[in-house]
């Protein structure tokens, strides 16, 4: 840890750090080294990760180090917002305006889909099912790679086999992109994958917008793709002073688009990149990291490097098989009342997850967990900023700042019901929407601006007519300009608009559950307050060629658009045995870990293209435990309403020794008490 926090800057480094060895805490106080011990300043370097909750923690442990103003002007966050933050600010440079508006997956799903009708009967004719997911999907995975409309295009007239069923498709999606983008460009909005096509044309094309960094530091770089890699590399151009931390044993997104062979490239491209090996885990017993280690070893093209613990040997790893799923099910709702039973306490039901494969899996699990009182919950669940109300507050605000953002318009329009739409939410919709968004492409001018020359009599008013309608809609809309304009504050904004539509009425006049939603209402108004705007604090630097204006409204929306669910989902302070996809596991730990359906069709995934990662996965799984792990297995499961035969994973062949087949409740429990004191004790100490 020492090593690798005091390691030259100006030597490329890679950190390869297992689960649960300090990685954070080695990144952070790398980043107080580099600002204390080599005079680096805090706005010159840029620390990046992967979700908005580790730059969260990364902040908070940096404050404690070296003070929050110093924290405040390091240039920290995920990638994403990075890129988001310096698209503001140089939106010409890439051919953008500042008030672009970051499109939402939902959105995106709408878009395609209008466009995806298009090729409905071509489609029909050819026998060819194509879904909206996979036509994003596919786009998504083009931008990863850095790969544009008109190279997929390219490549699909360079073709031979025109006639091959893949190759229609290839075509469709091809198209579709082209559409696509040119419908983004239209509404001065970028989708997610676009912000960081864009930031790699500012920082590449525009080298002096990068000058300004002296070090970067990039978290979770396992899970980089070629578009993320390239970022970092422009950012790092001026003095290619570069920090990794990562762990190829980890890399469990391929089908997101992340390459492992970033940690090879990286090699390649700064020849002097030093390694450091991060081999000490302070989160599981001796045992866990044993049967982990030997199923993730079973890769011979994995980089060779292995953990050590300072916690106890544990108990051994449980290996228990079924005979049918639901025997399955019913044995792990016992199994977590008896521990519970058994520890005096020591183990409370929020000490439980149970991993899974596939969410699908989850069904007998939930009803076992159920029929035994057993209070759970599912992790990710309805997203904060999915919800309507919530939806309904962002759209005015994301068509006050930009008015030429289409979704935004169609939905607030009719929020509150004004009959100038029947679905609110669509990018083209019946009624009067379809006109209005016609005359603004006609008179090449925004919506917004359309409704005001009708409004104000200065353009013809469209038939039937919608002038009457428009009078509740756009003097709050002019005055809500005119305060986000003037640098209201978004808390105060959403209270001010609010108040000019009269929100809580709607509520209360649409929705049966109105008070839980006007909660969730408040609690936008709390997020608003707490989100912590860094940008303006920061140094300005290359003023100069910065043609982008930051007002707190738009600072505000990005935040909002860039968060994720886990950091504004209300609890209800209860404790609940978790339930998780293996994925949405990763980064997190548990004192009991239980890993269900570990057979062949599910580890590996029957869809899955890469075994490899299958198998990290469940390593990444099995890590998560700091004291008790349960592996199993059923030999038949229900699988689309027939019983099928299953059989026990190829993964689970090494475990030989290191788990125990079947339980052994009295041999056990005092070495169970004894083993989660000493892992909480040195957590506690790290």
């Amino acid at each position: 840890m020492h090593i690798a926090v005091q390691h030259p800057p100006s030597i490329p480094l890679q950190i390869l750090a297992g689960p649960g060895s300090g990685k954070t805490k080695v990144l952070t106080a790398r980043i107080a080294n580099l600002i204390s011990e080599h005079n680096i300043p805090p706005y010159a370097i840029c620390a990046v990760t992967f979700t908005n909750k580790a730059a969260s923690e990364m902040r908070e442990r940096l404050t404690k180090l070296i003070g929050k103003a110093q924290t405040s002007q390091i240039k920290m966050g995920t990638f994403h917002a990075l890129c988001a933050t310096f698209l503001r600010r140089y939106p010409r440079l890439v051919g953008v305006e500042g008030n672009f508006t970051v499109c939402d997956a939902d959105e995106s799903k709408k878009i395609v889909k209008k466009l995806l009708d298009k090729y409905k009967e071509f489609l029909i004719e050819r026998d060819i099912s194509l879904k909206e997911a996979t036509v994003l999907s596919m786009i998504s995975k083009a931008k990863a790679k850095g790969r544009s409309a008109i190279d997929l295009q390219e490549e699909q007239s360079n073709r031979d086999n025109r006639s091959s069923i893949t190759a229609e498709i290839d075509r469709v999606v091809a198209e579709i992109y082209g559409e696509y983008e040119r419908i983004l460009r239209r509404n001065n909005s970028l989708d997610f994958d676009d912000l960081l096509v864009f930031g790699v044309k500012l920082f590449s094309g525009h080298r002096k917008v990068g000058l300004w960094c002296q070090h970067v530091l990039v978290d979770e770089f396992q899970d980089t793709n070629t578009i993320q890699y390239e970022l970092m590399k422009c950012i790092a151009a001026a003095n290619k002073c570069v920090t990794i931390v990562g762990d190829p044993d980890q890399s469990i997104y391929g089908w997101r688009s992340a390459e492992i062979e970033n940690l090879e490239r990286m090699q390649k491209d700064y020849p002097t990149t030093q390694q450091i090996f991060l081999e000490q885990n302070y989160r599981s017993t001796a045992s866990i990291l044993a049967a982990s280690m030997a199923i993730v070893s079973q890769d011979n093209t994995r980089v060779p490097k292995t953990l050590r613990t300072s916690c106890p040997t544990g108990p051994t790893p449980v290996l228990q098989s079924f005979p049918y799923d639901n025997n399955e099910a019913a044995f792990i709702a016992a199994e977590i009342k008896r521990l519970i039973a058994v520890t005096g306490g020591m183990l409370g039901w929020g000490d439980f997850v149970i991993l899974l494969r596939l969410n699908a899996l989850s069904r007998s699990i939930e009803s076992a967990l159920q029929k035994e009182g057993i209070p759970n919950r599912v992790l990710a669940g309805h997203k904060f900023f999915d919800r309507l109300e919530v939806k309904d507050i962002l759209a005015y605000l994301q068509f006050v700042d930009n008015p030429h953002f289409v979704p935004a318009f169609s939905r607030a329009i009719n929020v509150p019901g004004r009959s100038i739409g029947e679905k609110a939410s669509e990018m083209l919709e019946s009624g009067y929407i379809p006109d209005l968004l016609s005359a603004a492409q006609r008179l090449q001018i925004s919506p917004f601006e359309v409704v005001q020359r009708i409004y104000d009599g200065k353009t013809p008013d469209i038939k039937p007519p919608v002038k009457r309608k428009l009078a509740s809609f756009l003097p709050p809309l002019r005055e809500l300009r005119k305060l986000a304009q003037s640098g209201m504050q978004p808390p105060d904004l959403i209270r001010r608009f609010l108040d000019l539509i009269d929100y809580k009425s709607h509520l209360m006049k649409t929705q049966p559950d109105w008070e839980s939603r006007w909660d969730n209402v408040q609690e936008l108004i709390n997020y608003a307050s707490e989100v912590e705007i860094t940008a303006s604090s920061q140094q300005r630097d290359y003023d100069d060629v910065s043609d982008g204006e930051d007002t707190p409204l738009r600072l505000f929306l990005q935040a909002s658009m860039l968060s994720t669910d886990t950091e504004t989902q209300a609890d209800d302070g209860k404790e609940k045995v978790t339930i998780a996809t293996c994925h949405a596991a990763k980064g997190l730990e548990w004192p009991v870990v239980m890993i269900p359906a570990v057979e062949k069709g599910t580890f590996p995934s029957s869809r899955a293209e890469d075994i490899h990662e299958e198998r990290r996965l469940l390593y990444v799984a099995c890590t998560r435990a700091q004291g008790l792990l349960y592996l199993s297995y059923s030999t038949a499961r229900m699988v689309s309403g027939e019983v099928k035969r299953k059989e026990p994973s190829d993964f689970l062949l090494p475990l030989h020794g290191q788990v125990r087949c079947g339980l052994q409740p009295n041999a056990f429990w005092r070495h169970v008490h004894f083993t989660l004191r000493t892992c909480s004790a040195i957590r506690h100490r790290i």
